[in-house]
């Protein structure tokens, strides 16, 4: 089992890179978010000229804001600052795309952006349709200067649906979900991608297929509570991103909350309600895994929290990611945007990677 943490990108706190880097982190991602935080890109060049082994990579990208070409043309300069270390990880952009009021990609969209995207990264021709204006492309200058295709950069593919994860069988390299209690089984992940490299006609090879969830990890001290003062500052922001991405849900499709929000959705609802409603794509997404709103920390409880993340003490933390590993995971890799990350990557490392 690897380990990575997903930050917010902030170009203030690159010695975050290393610190991971020393404390034995396989990667950091990098959160893709315009309008939230700082460019991914800048902030992962700099982290590339800041370590030396780690793996680095947006976390994921969202393919509504780059053409599939800038993306492509990012990630190989990166691949020139730090080859063989850097991934793509790629997503439709739930928060990318609703902090400006926008949904997230369409999955047919998505498919052909995924098509056109894993095609340029291999350096191949591929037709391209732009404006109206279809014709062949390919990344011209990757052999002698500027940027890198090799070493191979990965291509990971964020699903949360089915459809979604079929296609990181049918055109990626590796998969980023989520798990329970909020996601699905490692084998049931595997085999929506097993589906999509058949229908792709490709040969699938699992040992070569990456595979890694994005969660929320605290680790309990003894005797400590999962709803303790420590802990919602640490991770309260992560449970509240759940809530903000079932709002959405909820009110564009017409649909109940799910089991785990019923008991707050009222009061969630209400607090977000003070808010004009040409204003609430603004304070549903504004505070994206960095911090609450006034109102929100009364919302969450322990069940609240265990219903949203991983979170118990050490040994807990190791048999339940013992068994994610005899389940198939390749990676688990948590999210953090508050200034607790330090000591959280810290507690984490020592407590428990140290111990598997």
């Amino acid at each position: 089992m690897k380990f990575g943490i997903c930050v917010m990108a902030d170009i203030d706190e690159i010695g975050f890179f290393s610190h991971a880097e020393t404390l034995g982190y396989h990667s950091v991602w990098v959160a893709d978010s315009q309008l939230l935080f700082s460019d991914c890109y800048a902030v992962l060049a700099l982290a590339a000229r800041q370590t030396s082994r780690i793996r680095l990579g947006p976390g994921t990208a969202i393919c509504g804001t780059r053409i599939p070409p800038v993306h492509a043309a990012a990630m190989a300069t990166l691949n020139r600052l730090a080859p063989g270390r850097v991934f793509l990880g790629i997503g439709t952009g739930n928060t990318a795309m609703r902090t400006m009021g926008q949904r997230p990609m369409k999955i047919a969209d998505f498919a052909e952006y995924l098509r056109v995207l894993s095609a340029l990264l291999r350096g191949e021709v591929v037709d391209y349709g732009f404006n109206g204006i279809t014709r062949p492309i390919k990344m011209l200058m990757h052999e002698h200067s500027y940027m890198n295709l090799e070493p191979r950069i990965p291509l990971y593919v964020s699903g949360f649906g089915p459809r979604a994860m079929a296609l990181a069988g049918e055109y990626g390299d590796g998969l980023v979900f989520a798990i329970p209690p909020r996601g699905v089984e490692v084998a049931e992940a595997l085999g929506h991608a097993r589906q999509g490299a058949a229908r792709g006609g490709r040969e699938m090879d699992m040992s070569g297929f990456w595979n890694c969830t994005m969660t929320s990890v605290a680790v309990l001290q003894p005797g400590e509570a999962a709803d303790s003062d420590r802990i919602k500052a640490m991770i309260g922001p992560n449970v509240m991103a759940s809530v903000y991405y079932f709002y959405d849900m909820v009110h564009e499709r017409g649909i109940d909350p799910p089991p785990f929000l019923r008991r707050i959705w009222k009061q969630y609802c209400a607090l977000v309600e003070q808010t004009p409603p040409e204003h609430r794509h603004f304070r549903t997404h504004e505070f994206h895994y960095s911090y609450l709103h006034p109102g929100e920390a009364e919302l969450i409880d322990a069940e609240l929290i265990r219903d949203t993340c991983l979170v118990g003490t050490a040994g807990e933390l190791i048999e339940r990611i013992r068994e994610l590993e005899r389940q198939g995971l390749k990676e688990l890799m948590f999210a953090s945007g508050t200034k607790a990350k330090w000591r959280m990557a810290e507690d984490f490392a020592r407590q428990v990677m140290e111990k598997l």
